[in-house]
């Protein structure tokens, strides 16, 4: 995720985490998250458009956060949920709700 992060926004987080979440969620804690124009927007309160615009960017790039996952996991993904907090210094959240074993159906990321 970091060096997703990198490449996509042109800075990677600080700190990174994953932990499971049950049997089928993983969540990816994510510190320090902003690029500079993105602290600009913070800093001048607009932290709505801050988190609209990521969340647009993220969402665009569903395949990108779902294979390094899926890859990893050996497991498709079936829904995927990203989270800012633009006022808490860029932290973010990714998580990633899996199918079950031997699902053979489709991927999030196909969707």
């Amino acid at each position: 995720m970091v060096g997703l992060f990198k490449e996509l926004f042109g800075r990677g987080p600080t700190r990174a985490r994953a932990e499971w979440a049950g049997r089928d969620a993983l969540v990816i804690l994510l510190e320090d998250t902003l690029t500079p124009a993105e602290r600009n927007l913070a800093g001048m309160g607009e932290h709505e458009r801050l988190r609209e615009s990521r969340m647009f960017f993220q969402y665009a790039s569903v395949r990108e956060f779902c294979e390094p996952v899926e890859r990893l996991t050996g497991r498709k993904v079936r829904g995927f949920i990203s989270g800012l907090d633009s006022a808490a210094d860029g932290l973010a959240v990714e998580m990633f709700v899996l199918h079950p074993e031997g699902y053979e159906g489709p991927s999030r990321a196909d969707q």
